[in-house]
């Protein structure tokens, strides 16, 4: 790398692999990964359900290490690093506005939650209604400030937040059991089964835009050996827990909403708090790392990513207040589903053909075609093997159900890239 980017950090700036695991507890334990716990309690067995959740997050783990490492390396985040692979303009016009926009749309999807619950349970509690538009807008606004303090707000509000949201899950965990929930386990059997390669498909799918994101917080690592340990111990122990109170809560408590569950057992208030932590920790990497596409979708560098971030996260909260996010969710969903594709491409660039060694890493300029063909084609195959034109009539007839639609997608760039690429490598 001859040239400077504007992205990369000093080594002063870089963090203990316990912070940057902080980071990543506080992104995996979420509302939706709740939803997804319970999805898979009512298929899976305890047993089944555990070693699926495993599984998943395993391979989760390893993508995130590989993108980690190459962020690690060389000090830039995600849309930055793309470069290599897909050429500066492919990076520029492809990834970093197809990140932005996921970023930004479901940086605004959850404020729009959080926005709305809040106003239900603070009624339900006080009988004052906030409007939800003036809710969404509030949060909306208090977790973009946080993320314009970029990984140092991330950092400070997970090391607080995160203790919290293990105190209330641990909370929930105990009170559902102790109400009955240990019985109803014991003669648990799955209402709908559900295989156990969908189980892991849903798992991997749940977190793995997060392993092609990990750049943009790994980068700060001092070591690889400490993206390793910041991955494993930030997703794993974390990812488990969160899908299985999921599961818990839905197979015993009829829910997986912790709020829900904490109003009926007479503490509203710890499931308001809860609600909003889970969001918050969440949603201001979404902010964050939104904002770094944006820097490098406008031509900006880091010094102006607090502004991008700033633009991102006004929009989305703006979207949220607007109560238009769910029309676009499906489309939402089709970005994030293409997102996986792009560290087939950079595992492919980085870590095979440049044996991963900085040597082997440039920023080429232009659009690189082989990256280009490969992040399409990796693209492809996961959303036509992984259910996501399921819920789009037009495409329909594209969806073919196999595997693991992410890792198909990531295998396929992988193998469509190394071919054109190396052949080019050979006659450079």
């Amino acid at each position: 790398m001859k040239k400077s980017t504007g992205f990369e950090i000093r080594e002063e700036e870089r963090q203990s692999w316990g912070s940057i695991a902080m980071v990543w507890i506080g992104s995996v334990i979420c509302v939706p990964a709740l939803m997804v716990g319970g999805m898979l309690g009512n298929g899976l067995s305890m047993g089944g359900l555990v070693l699926a959740i495993l599984t998943g997050y395993a391979l989760v783990c390893v993508f995130m290490c590989f993108m980690g490492m190459l962020g690690c390396d060389t000090g830039l985040p995600t849309a930055v690093m793309a470069s290599s692979a897909l050429g500066e303009k492919g990076a520029k016009y492809i990834i970093s506005a197809v990140l932005a926009i996921s970023c930004i749309g479901w940086f605004g999807i959850q404020a729009a939650v959080c926005g709305e619950s809040f106003s239900s349970m603070l009624a339900d509690m006080t009988g004052v209604m906030i409007p939800v538009w003036l809710s969404s807008i509030v949060w909306g606004v208090i977790m973009l400030l946080t993320a314009c303090f970029r990984f140092a707000g991330l950092k400070w509000l997970n090391k607080i937040a995160v203790p919290l949201l293990g105190i209330v899950l641990a909370y929930t965990l105990i009170d559902t059991l102790a109400g009955g929930g240990m019985q109803v386990l014991s003669g648990y059997e799955p209402a709908s089964p559900m295989s156990f390669v969908s189980a892991v498909s849903a798992t991997v799918g749940s977190f793995v835009v997060a392993a092609a994101i990990s750049g943009d917080y790994c980068r700060f690592a001092k070591s690889r050996a400490d993206v390793v340990k910041s991955s494993i111990v930030g997703v794993v122990p974390a990812g488990l827990g969160i899908l299985l109170i999921g599961a818990v809560l839905a197979i015993c408590a009829g829910t997986y909403d912790i709020s829900v569950v904490l109003s009926s057992s007479g503490l509203p208030l710890v499931g308001l708090i809860a609600l909003i932590l889970a969001t918050w920790t969440t949603n201001v990497s979404n902010a964050y790392s939104g904002g770094l596409s944006l820097s490098v979708l406008l031509g900006q560098d880091e010094k102006k990513s607090q502004i991008t971030t700033a633009i991102a996260g006004i929009v989305g909260t703006v979207l949220a207040a607007a109560g238009i996010l769910n029309s676009i969710q499906g489309f939402l969903s089709l970005l994030s589903a293409i997102v996986p594709a792009l560290i087939g491409t950079m595992i492919a660039d980085y870590w095979i053909l440049g044996k991963g060694k900085m040597e082997g890493f440039r920023m080429r300029e232009g659009f690189y075609a082989p990256g280009i063909v490969s992040f399409l084609a990796g693209a492809l195959v996961a959303c036509v093997t992984g259910g996501t034109f399921a819920s789009i009539p037009v495409l329909s007839f594209l969806n073919i159900p196999f595997f693991i639609g992410p890792v198909n997608g990531i295998v396929t760039a992988i193998l469509v890239y190394i071919v054109p690429a190396g052949i080019r490598s050979r006659k450079n």
